[in-house]
């Protein structure tokens, strides 16, 4: 089924915006995947953050004009399924993830910000804990600080009290 021209711009202004607020965007070949596989991808898609759908590739390609995700057009041929995310990690470790789940699924290329990643960076990329795991660690680390700090005052607290009492 063929889509009207309003429904291409449409499609085209959507993406584009979603890029333009995106860090990553990375494509992966889809082909000879079920239903019920894209549908947990797209599952899991949601509850990351990401955006996640089946483009065609013309439209993706009119969407990544004049975004710092336009050197991934040359990449865009094939059944291609694209991740676009805010978090750097997140559109990465999405794909990665449904790469690593059904063998249909082939990771072409990526990019964080200006910077293009190969199958092999993309995976490196979704290996990365995401941002708030990142903040759940920092918080974890200052709130040891802290006790840490009071068990050592008591320490010193009781060793002075003993010296006083001997």
């Amino acid at each position: 089924m063929s889509l009207s021209l309003d429904k291409k711009k449409s499609v085209v202004a959507e993406v584009k915006n979603v890029l333009q607020n995106s860090s990553t965007l990375v494509i992966a070949e889809y082909q000879g995947v079920t239903v019920n596989v894209l549908t947990i991808a797209r599952k899991q898609a949601r509850e990351s953050n990401v955006y996640l759908h089946v483009l065609k590739n013309t439209l993706a390609r009119k969407s990544v004009e004049g975004t710092k995700f336009e050197p991934l057009a040359a990449k865009m041929q094939g059944a291609l399924i694209y991740s676009a995310s805010k978090d750097p990690v997140a559109a990465a470790k999405v794909l990665n993830d449904f790469a690593t789940a059904s063998s249909s699924i082939k990771i072409i290329d990526g990019m964080y910000e200006s910077n293009l990643l190969s199958p092999a960076g993309v995976k490196q990329l979704a290996m990365l804990p995401s941002r708030e795991q990142l903040l759940s660690m920092l918080l974890g680390t200052m709130m040891q600080v802290p006790a840490s700090f009071a068990r050592v005052l008591a320490a010193v607290r009781d060793k002075k009290e003993e010296e006083q009492a001997s």
